[in-house]
């Protein structure tokens, strides 16, 4: 009861406690939905209770704000249905729907005590932030921004935003280190949180970091470890989407779950579903590359072959050739000595009158001397049979000369070639092919 002093009515604090706790359980008599913004989750790991801060804003200013409690085995039924429905635990920052009543009490004051919270409602409200920037993205022309950067023909060298001890990032590198073709890549990790209230800011300073030095990498990988499908609401967030659309290299993404894709990974040059295949769809790039080229080194050793054969039958029927005509010439001018060598007797013989004895040693005189004229031509001829043989294709290699070919032909003159032509040295064992960089009278 009231006091009274000096005809005042003085209530103690208690009295008027009460009053207050009497009031609203009269007025508040059952639960009801309030929607709001919970800023901050407050949860103690020692008791299990949390003690939500809550807001309501409108046009970014607070218009008003309540102190809720949530005890612990409510957070534990609640955040396991967050969990299994929205992929996020209940944390700081989002907007939820609570089921709710009044508490009051004299010591700690006027609060809503959470009984319950509709994760569906969230996962609204989070697909609609998803859809906002999808929807923004798209009005700044940014969606396709980085998918429509060039990449090189081989990245070899990758920044890689990830947490060192996350098994994502030990099964992009055991695939990247260990590829059985031997391709070798360079990669450098720029740690980051990349799930929680702070992977945003985390992940965006680190885009930051490797902007500096970009001219050091290829492309820049996300790589998130696999696992649970939590934490990924960060990745539909606007700021970090827009960072990566309009990062000036390539960003590839290997988050590493099954679900719908977030905003960062539609944003990104190349999305993969986990840290693996972004290690296999690199190590692709170097297949495209690497099978035409060794397709290529066979074609050429297959295609050399065979012309260093053709090159070769035709070389052996020219020496055949050569010998041939040089048998026929030695032959005629045989033929052509003897039939001089007959007309020369029979002249010899009809300008004879003398005596027999005359003629015996007219004859004998003849013979000596068409013996001396034979010795004298067969000289000749073993001579010019002698440098024809030395003079032939094989034996003038042998001493160290060459044949250079362009298209077929012998090159005679400096100017039958010109700079970027293909030529082809014939020796004695072997041809050599080249490419000619220079040509000099």
């Amino acid at each position: 009861m009231p006091e009274i002093i000096h005809t005042r009515k003085i209530f103690s604090l208690s009295e008027v406690t009460r009053s207050i706790q009497h009031t609203l359980a009269k007025r508040y008599t059952s639960t009801f939905w309030v929607k709001a913004e919970m800023i901050k989750l407050n949860y103690y790991p020692h008791s299990g209770h949390c003690y939500p801060d809550l807001v309501e804003k409108s046009d970014e200013k607070i218009i008003a704000q309540f102190r809720a409690n949530l005890w612990r085995n409510d957070y534990l039924r609640v955040n396991h249905e967050f969990q299994k429905i929205l992929k996020e635990p209940l944390k700081d920052g989002i907007k939820i729907l609570l089921l709710a009543e009044i508490s009051f009490d004299a010591v700690y004051g006027i609060s809503l005590h959470i009984q319950d919270i509709d994760p569906s409602f969230t996962l609204g409200d989070l697909e609609k932030e998803k859809q906002e920037a999808i929807r923004q993205l798209r009005k700044d022309l940014l969606f396709d921004a980085n998918k429509k950067l060039p990449i090189p023909l081989l990245p070899q060298r990758i920044a890689i935003i990830s947490v060192e001890t996350s098994k994502g990032f030990a099964d992009f590198r055991k695939v990247i280190d260990n590829n059985e073709w031997g391709y070798r890549f360079f990669y450098f990790l720029f740690p980051a949180l990349l799930q929680g209230d702070r992977a945003v800011e985390s992940i965006t300073r680190q885009l930051k970091q490797i902007q500096k030095v970009k001219h050091h990498f290829d492309v820049v990988a996300i790589i998130r470890g696999g696992g649970e499908d939590v934490g990924l609401s960060c990745y539909n967030h606007f700021e970090l989407s827009k960072r990566i659309a309009e990062f000036p290299l390539p960003v590839i993404t290997g988050i590493g779950h099954a679900t719908n894709e977030t905003v960062t990974e539609m944003v990104a040059f190349h999305n993969a579903i986990t840290p693996t295949k972004m290690a296999e769809w690199l190590i692709q790039k170097f297949h495209n590359f690497s099978v035409p080229v060794n397709e290529a080194k066979d074609t050429i050793i297959n295609q050399s072959g065979i012309l260093i054969q053709d090159e070769k039958v035709k070389f052996q029927n020219l020496i055949k050739y050569f010998r041939s005509v040089t048998q026929n010439r030695i032959i005629m001018s045989k033929n052509l000595l003897q039939r001089q060598s007959s007309v020369l007797i029979q002249q010899a013989k009809s300008l004879c009158t003398q005596s027999s004895g005359d003629i015996t040693r007219l004859n004998i005189i003849l013979k000596k001397a068409l013996l001396l004229f034979h010795q004298n031509k067969r000289s000749v001829l073993d001579n010019v049979e002698r440098n024809i043989t030395n003079m032939s294709p094989e034996k003038v290699l042998k001493r160290g000369y060459s044949i250079t070919l362009v298209n077929g032909k012998a090159v005679k003159q400096f100017n039958e070639v010109k700079k970027g032509d293909i030529i082809k040295t014939v020796l004695s064992k072997g041809r050599i092919l080249s490419e000619i960089q220079s040509t000099q009278k």
